[in-house]
């Protein structure tokens, strides 16, 4: 694993005091020494993928939910994929991507990881196959384009089984997220109105509860109570 990829930014701005961090990145567990090399391979190679705050937080949130069916949007080079289903033979990850280079180190990961039967690639834009897919799951986890969460968003509803967890990574852009729009720099505004517009609508939306926590650079956690379309309380 030798190739260079786009500079992991998040890494550089979490939305918690830096002696917290610390501790949260340095002292927590690590990972089975698979997860583990390619966690590190990842962070010292600027790949996009959670910070081990929020992967320690995943794996935990799993052991409590125990779902069988995961549905992950934005797989990177399949670290999150991989920590979703190592060791858990009961559980199956369908996870989509559009890069192709990163598609095919995925591949590579998940060969070497003995995961193939466990992790199915939806190769595509998620915007295409989200409305297409006719599974549902206990557990979505989103990472992916943040300017896409709004979009996806009511997708992903549907596809979740009631009392199923959705995992959304990276909602606050460094703090960015509560700045005044002409504040912020052109290239990340609709990210910027997207995420707030998130944010605004899902306080007052019914049939579901949420909470957010300062991990890595932010996590909403949503768990589906009705099964309601959503997609009125999403439109643009």
């Amino acid at each position: 694993m030798s190739e260079k990829h786009p500079i992991n930014e998040m890494l550089d701005r979490p939305v918690v005091m830096p002696k917290v961090l610390d501790y949260m990145r340095q002292s927590q567990k690590e990972f089975a020494e698979p997860i583990n090399e390619l966690e590190n391979y990842a962070h010292e190679n600027r790949v996009p993928i959670i910070p081990h705050e929020t992967a320690v937080f995943l794996d935990f949130l799993l052991g409590v939910v125990k779902p069988t069916d995961i549905l992950e949007i934005g797989m990177a080079i399949g670290f999150s994929a991989s920590l979703m289903a190592y060791n858990h033979p009961e559980r199956h990850v369908d996870t989509i991507d559009r890069y192709d280079q990163m598609i095919r180190n995925a591949k590579k990961n998940f060969e070497s990881f003995g995961l193939m039967d466990q992790v199915t690639i939806l190769e595509g834009d998620a915007k295409d196959i989200l409305p297409e897919l006719d599974k549902t799951y206990d557990f979505i986890f989103m990472d992916s384009a943040k300017a896409k969460y709004y979009d996806f968003f009511p997708y992903c509803m549907d596809r979740l089984k009631c009392d199923g967890l959705l995992m959304i990574d990276d909602i606050f852009q460094g703090g960015t997220v509560f700045d005044e729009l002409d504040t912020i720099p052109k290239r990340v505004r609709k990210i910027h109105k997207k995420l707030n517009r998130l944010l605004e609508v899902i306080q007052n939306c019914e049939g579901i509860e949420t909470t957010i926590l300062p991990l890595g650079d932010g996590v909403l956690l949503v768990r589906k109570t009705q099964n309601r379309s959503f997609h009125n309380d999403f439109s643009l």
